[in-house]
């Protein structure tokens, strides 16, 4: 009797600890593959912080560099619209869009001003920047926005796109050469625009073209918006 319980009692024994060591390997490879996606998910999350830090330290340099703008003489902050704007005027012909001959030489200034800041910036061939000379105009305050004069239409972001245009030029004839990491291309808003002037008063303030200086480096431009804006003070349209 005792032997047929030993003869039931081993197989059965055997099958027990098999079935216990298949499931055991079963968990152990489970277990394994969850710490290996765990391990992965890590070195993903580490090499993103490590991008972000390093995007945060470029963007760090770029508003140290940005600040530098503000000298007092070329240009000044603006803290209601943070921006920097050209200390000087820039008093355009009604429906004109070439420089104003005393305009030239402090544009000239101020524009190798802008380049020496921003060949100051820590060189990096994978980082370019995009500077966009946006040209803008002002609405006639007498007349109301829906009289056809006060219309933003074509011919008035042309202008404001030859105002900008004139600068670039000025800058080219004056032998200003942005080096290949800084793309410079002229804009014309016209009537639109953010961060413009509203009310009677202010209206005309808007008469004036914008620097906009921006990273163009893949994630950099999409962690954060590091547009600067800087803005001349108001010419006559």
């Amino acid at each position: 009797m005792n032997q047929d319980r030993n003869n039931f009692f081993w197989p059965s024994y055997v099958d027990l600890m098999t079935a216990l060591f298949l499931v055991m390997l079963v968990l152990f490879v489970l277990s394994y593959k969850q710490f290996q996606d765990k391990e992965a998910s890590l070195i993903a999350a580490k090499a993103k912080l490590e991008v972000q830090l390093k995007e945060k330290q470029k963007l760090d340099e770029i508003k140290e560099a940005l600040k530098r703008l503000s000298d007092g003489r070329n240009f000044s902050y603006n803290q209601q619209y943070k921006r920097y704007e050209l200390n000087f005027p820039v008093e355009f012909k009604p429906q004109r869009y070439d420089l104003p001959p005393e305009a030239r030489a402090p544009l000239v200034q101020a524009g190798r001003f802008l380049l020496g800041q921003m060949r100051a910036l820590k060189r990096d061939d994978a980082v370019q920047y995009l500077i966009v000379v946006e040209g803008r105009a002002a609405k006639n305050p007498n007349l109301p926005d829906s009289d056809p004069r006060n219309a933003d239409g074509a011919e008035v972001r042309q202008l404001s796109y030859n105002r900008a245009m004139e600068v670039i030029r000025l800058w080219e004839s004056a032998g200003l050469r942005f080096p290949a990491n800084l793309e410079l291309v002229a804009a014309g808003s016209g009537f639109k625009g953010t961060g413009r002037y509203r009310g009677f008063r202010e209206e005309a303030k808007n008469k004036r073209f914008i620097i906009q200086i921006q990273p163009k480096i893949g994630s950099l431009g999409q962690a954060a918006d590091t547009s600067a804006a800087v803005a001349s003070p108001p010419p006559a349209d």
